[in-house]
């Protein structure tokens, strides 16, 4: 098959510096270099080869709170421009012809093939291409969507490898999710309840309160209007709890302090409220608290943690033992992406925000 003539130049939406909302723009880019082994990744159908690498088409992207600390300079960034978002699904169009990669066992294990349905990870998502090694890229079964799947892959996989191993959550744990309404909340509760854990919540409206227990909260805090500490000591008679997923960072952390038990575990998920200032280690003393900041990266490290967790998660998906919530849908915009960053970090999202990419992508 011939190969139709390619752009020079590609459509994205990202920042030239890090700051406020307003550094997020449109960008025109030039093509990516698609590294051997890489799969490429475009926002509207169109079908060619590329030598040594695969082509699909994105449908959707999804919202994370990393994007705003790639944004913000939180997390270095190598080189500008750069385009934003981390995650997005879409159908594979072209495979890598690298006889190396294709006789790799691992890759064997993907199940890739032209029309299948695919999840991606990796910074830069939001772009009409987008160049990501293949073992970033985890196949659909049948009948998920690639909404659902943009939605559900990077919080997904954080909920289920952190309840894995930064903590392996076991049966009659007591548990701590700050907050528990959000995306990545209510994933937590629902993997958290599975294992038939009890889980503990906080959130800022009854409104909520409501959906979390919907989704799995046996215990939810109104942080706003309650003393969490009081509460949580109550709900546990004094012991406090197991393990806290705290995506919170700075507004949290003093009172985990006060509500872990002795050898309970600390996992800094996130830094809603900003990042938690430096601590003398010291602090951990106190109750034999152990501390983790773990990346979803380090978890799917290698191919077979990829595929492992990933066909794990979208079973888990697909047959609705793990439900996505999605709160909204935003256009392919700066301001589209200005406005979905505003409302998660406002607090105003209850489950998962999207970026729709291309007009055609199934719901």
């Amino acid at each position: 098959m011939s190969a139709p003539q390619l752009p020079k130049t590609i459509h994205a939406i990202g920042i030239n510096k890090t700051g406020d909302f307003d550094v997020i723009e449109d960008l025109e880019l030039p093509f990516p270099q698609n590294a051997p082994g890489n799969v490429l990744v475009k926002a509207r159908l169109q079908f060619f080869w590329l030598n040594a690498s695969g082509l699909a088409c994105i449908h959707y992207g999804g919202v994370n709170f990393i994007d705003t600390y790639f944004r913000k300079g939180l997390y270095p960034i190598a080189s500008f421009p750069q385009p934003l978002g981390t995650e997005a699904a879409g159908e594979i169009v072209g495979l890598p012809t690298d006889e190396k990669i294709l006789n790799d066992e691992e890759y064997k294990l993907r199940g890739f093939a032209v029309g299948v349905k695919v999840a991606v990870y990796g910074l830069g998502a939001f772009a009409e291409y987008v160049s990501v090694p293949w073992t970033r890229a985890y196949t659909l079964p049948h009948g998920l969507s690639t909404r659902t799947a943009a939605a559900g892959l990077t919080q997904g996989a954080t909920a289920l490898t952190f309840v894995t191993e930064a903590y392996n959550v076991q049966k009659d744990d007591v548990i701590l999710v700050h907050t528990v309404a959000g995306g990545l909340g209510l994933l937590f509760a629902q993997l958290i309840k599975a294992r038939g854990a009890t889980v503990i919540g906080t959130t800022s409206t009854p409104e909520k309160a409501a959906l979390a227990k919907e989704y799995g909260a046996d215990h939810v805090i109104l942080y706003k209007d309650e003393d969490t500490v009081q509460r949580v000591l109550e709900i546990t008679n004094g012991e406090g709890v197991n393990a806290i997923f705290d995506g919170v960072g700075k507004d949290t952390f003093e009172l985990d302090f006060k509500v872990i038990r002795r050898k309970g575990t600390l996992v800094s998920v996130g830094n809603a409220s900003g990042a938690v200032p430096p601590f003398p280690p010291l602090k951990l003393v106190e109750k034999n608290v152990r501390l983790l900041r773990p990346t979803l990266a380090n978890y799917v490290f290698t191919p077979e943690e990829g595929r492992r967790y990933g066909t794990e998660l979208f079973r888990l998906i697909g047959s609705g033992e793990l439900k996505i919530r999605v709160h909204g849908e935003y256009p392919f915009t700066a301001e589209g992406v200005q406005q979905a960053q505003k409302d998660l970090v406002g607090g105003k999202s209850i489950g998962k925000l999207i970026i729709k990419v291309a007009s055609d992508a199934d719901a």
